[in-house]
């Protein structure tokens, strides 16, 4: 078998891999390592140089750039203005997405739609509106800011690296902003005039009562002197249950403790406020011979006068207990508790003091995809209750103990206040309640700007390399205080060092073992007869379908080879062929597991799998329509 075919082999399962996404992609990119390494495509001595390899260096010391600029109050300022615009969808979408396509020129595009989205989803709520017509917009958005500098997105950096390696010469800080610009401000355009016209709307989901529909799964339940549970603490009621029945509060003698943070003994007139369904319900009352209602009697006590006057949580949502019905009580309606005449009153609500409910997002890189609640033991390790999970829009109804988490799941969690932040990063969520704006602190926002302002002035005067450069102005906001180490490590998005150090050995494999040259003869063959504009679109529209099924940084490194070999194929110049590689591999708009852009905003949005492709193609027809002229314009043949 010749080392050609071993490579198509190997790299044909590897794109099968990443396309069914049962593994995450940094352990299908170092599988692919291993297997071209043992087969001998790889020197063994080689096979790890790519995590020293500067585009690997250059993406991580962005990352931590990145996290600078949030700690530091930069996109707050920013994103505090971008909550002023009207209530006119058209300018709404016009500047989230403007600002995101602006903050991902700066960073990497996936922090700055991680830092956009809750602002995006605040702005929706605060107006009744679906955010389904903001957040695929912004999804594009950061995609298409990222095309615009070396650092904006990895396919750039690792660009930047193959030319270097080609010719002796790297691509500068602003080498892509003519033909970067230029299509962004296309697709900007495009977007804002007719493009999210064409997202979907879905109606009702601005809201996390609505999506979650908190208020009708809120029940008391009380302890009584026959209860099982009494003398019972929340573990062993949790134990004896077999089941992770969230124990939101615990109330005695109109005293409400957290449940996470309730340690004692349940005894005689304990209240505790559950999330439960009927199944849970019943196993509560059969297990636990735990009672429904706050009193024998199913009359409200005094609790309910020690309750707000506008029931609300730390987070602004209303939190309802309902003491006399669960789910079944006809169309979703809340039902009241009689009184002695026999009248309805309105249901209690309690003051959730001491509670704080988070909406999160499941990110690709999450430890918690494809594992369970019991397995992550949210509880125990990380203080975390699961309140509920939504998928593609809607509430899931199964046992919250049988879910297996996926990414772009919206999870509502309850914690320790203090702790939910870290929590969530730990677990790889992104949270996205209504995002309350604290600005840092002058100085160290003035300090992280000349900081990388200075890196970006020695670039440009070629005084030192990028990676050196970048990794220079990281070390500088560290020992300035601009962001403490640990929160730097945290940056580091582990899975793309991992895939990047894996792949490009890999992708060099393809150009050493005479795969590259096959595929560009093939290219070449079949585009004889035609100018090479023609094969460069071919190569863009191939390069653009890959990046929707795998990485976009496997697909620049895939790429580059098969674009070098072209170029010497028809005896032009390199620079418009990698060029169309970094601009296409960018462009992930028709799939939400192109990108993680993408992704993240699919449960929020509430979409579907088909609903990408109905912006996307049309976009990225804009893309190839004002990227092809552009490239011949500033790097001609």
């Amino acid at each position: 078998m010749t080392d050609s075919t071993q490579i198509f082999l190997i790299l044909g399962l590897t794109l099968a891999a990443f396309a069914w996404g049962r593994f995450r992609y940094d352990l299908v990119a170092l599988s692919a390592l291993l297997a071209t390494t043992l087969t001998g495509l790889v020197p063994a001595s080689e096979a790890f140089l790519g995590f020293g390899h500067p585009a690997v260096i250059t993406v991580a010391a962005v990352l931590v750039l990145s996290r600078g600029f949030e700690r530091s109050g930069l996109v707050d300022v920013i994103a505090e203005q971008t909550l002023k615009v009207g209530e006119q969808l058209v300018w709404q979408v016009l500047v989230l997405t403007g600002t995101v396509l602006v903050l991902s020129a700066l960073m990497n595009n996936v922090g700055a739609l991680a830092l956009m989205l809750p602002v995006a989803m605040r702005m929706a709520r605060e107006h009744a509106r679906s955010p389904s017509l903001l957040l695929m917009p912004l999804a594009f958005g950061s995609l298409l800011g990222g095309l615009t500098t070396l650092i904006g997105t990895p396919p750039n950096i690792i660009i930047s690296s193959y030319r270097a390696a080609q010719t002796g010469e790297a691509f500068g800080m602003f080498a892509f902003s003519p033909v970067g610009v230029g299509v962004a401000l296309a697709g900007l355009f495009f977007i804002v005039l007719l493009g999210w016209r064409l997202t979907p709307r879905r109606e009702g989901q601005a809201s996390a009562d609505e999506l979650f529909d908190t208020a009708h799964y809120l029940i008391e339940m009380r302890v009584d002197e026959d209860s099982k549970a009494l003398g019972w603490s929340l573990r062993e009621l949790q134990a004896a249950l077999e089941e992770p029945v969230p124990v939101l509060a615990v109330v005695r003698d109109e005293t409400r403790r957290a449940g996470h943070a309730f340690m004692g003994k349940l005894e005689v007139g304990d209240i505790l406020l559950i999330e439960a369904g009927p199944d849970e319900m019943k196993l509560l009352e059969d297990k636990a011979g735990l009672r429904l209602g706050a009193e024998p009697d199913g009359t409200a006590d005094g609790t309910a006068d020690e309750a707000g006057d506008d029931g609300s949580d730390a987070s602004g949502k209303e939190v309802s207990a309902n003491v006399a019905a669960s789910e079944d009580a006809g169309d979703g309606a809340e039902a009241g508790v009689a009184d002695a005449d026999g009248e309805q009153k309105p249901p209690r609500r309690l003051d959730p003091e001491g509670l704080q409910l988070v909406e999160a997002v499941v990110r690709n890189d999450s430890m918690m995809i494809h594992r369970t609640v019991v397995q992550l033991r949210l509880l125990n390790q990380h203080g975390l209750h699961l309140v509920a999970v939504a998928r593609d829009g809607a509430r899931l109804k199964q046992r919250l103990r049988d879910i297996r988490f996926r990414a772009g799941d919206v999870l509502l969690l309850q914690g320790d206040e203090g702790g939910l932040g870290e929590s969530l990063a730990i677990l790889g969520c992104l949270p996205l309640a209504s995002r309350n704006l604290t600005l840092g602190q002058p100085r160290l926002l003035v300090l992280s700007l000349a900081i990388f302002a200075l890196a970006i002035v020695a670039m440009l005067l070629d005084w030192m390399p990028a990676a050196v450069a970048l990794s220079t102005a990281a070390l500088a906001s560290l020992l300035a205080g601009v962001l403490p180490l640990r929160e730097a490590y945290q940056a580091i998005d582990g899975p793309v060092i991992v895939l990047l150090g894996a792949m490009l050995p890999v992708g060099q494999a393809l150009d050493t073992s005479g795969g590259a040259a096959l595929i560009a003869d093939q290219m070449l063959a079949m585009g004889r007869d035609w100018p090479v504009v023609a094969t460069l679109t071919g190569l863009f529209a191939l390069s653009m379908l890959l990046s929707n099924v795998i990485n976009n940084a496997a697909a620049a490194l895939l790429m580059a080879p098969i674009a070098a070999s072209l170029a010497k194929g028809f005896d032009v110049s390199l620079d418009p062929f990698l060029m169309v590689v970094a601009v296409s591999a960018s462009c992930a708009f028709l799939t939400p597991i192109g990108h993680q852009s993408n992704t993240l905003v699919m449960g929020p949005g509430g979409y579907r799998f088909s609903d990408y492709w109905k912006l996307g193609l049309p976009l990225s027809l804009v893309v190839i329509v004002t990227a092809i002229p552009l490239i011949l314009w500033v790097w001609p043949l």
